[in-house]
């Protein structure tokens, strides 16, 4: 099955019997960033009563994390269905968020797990999610003359300089798709 991730956060609220419920999907590089995005989520919604939330991840030895939360809802009535819609569309490197204002009507187990798999779902509609490109971080060094070369060869592939130390030679720490990693690496290891 194909793997997608998604590009920028984008958000859909689903409201039923006066509850609102709103879903906020974003792309995540690791768990510590899922973290720092579902708190900045939580400060601006601080009136809210839930915040449940799913992620699935992949670490760079391949393996998939997955975690869902109830936040204090019955559980598997809120993080499993947010969790199911990450799976569903083979989302990776993707948190969804969905924020809770209780309204007064209790929804019961069936109506809570609808409502948070709903707000998930359109909070993915809304997200254009694109093909997942496995990616490699690498160090070269490489001589002065090489560097704006390997700059042009890493934006054909949609790479790029994350940071370059400057001695004798050069030192780049370089991130790019994995499917262009041997091609760099030929390149521009051969001085």
């Amino acid at each position: 099955m194909a793997q997608f991730t998604i590009p920028k956060a984008a958000e859909a609220e689903y409201n039923i019997k006066k509850s609102r419920f709103i879903g906020r999907i974003m792309p995540c590089e690791n768990e510590q960033d899922a973290i720092r995005q579902l708190q900045q989520l939580a400060s601006q919604h601080t009136q809210a009563n839930h915040l449940a939330f799913a992620w699935q991840i992949k670490q760079e030895n391949g393996a998939l994390i997955t975690r869902s939360f109830d936040a204090g809802e019955p559980s598997g009535t809120a993080g499993r269905p947010i969790l199911q819609v990450i799976e569903g569309a083979g989302l990776i490197n993707t948190v969804i968020g969905v924020i809770r204002y209780f309204g007064g009507v209790k929804l019961g187990t069936g109506g809570l797990a609808r409502a948070y798999g709903a707000a998930a779902k359109q909070a993915y509609e809304a997200s254009n999610p694109i093909e997942y490109v496995p990616m490699k971080t690498l160090k070269l060094t490489i001589e002065y003359n090489q560097l704006q070369h390997l700059e042009y060869q890493l934006k054909k592939c949609n790479g790029k300089i994350i940071d370059q130390q400057f001695a004798n030679d050069v030192q780049v720490h370089i991130h790019l798709p994995e499917s262009a990693t041997d091609d760099i690496i030929k390149q521009f290891t051969s001085y």
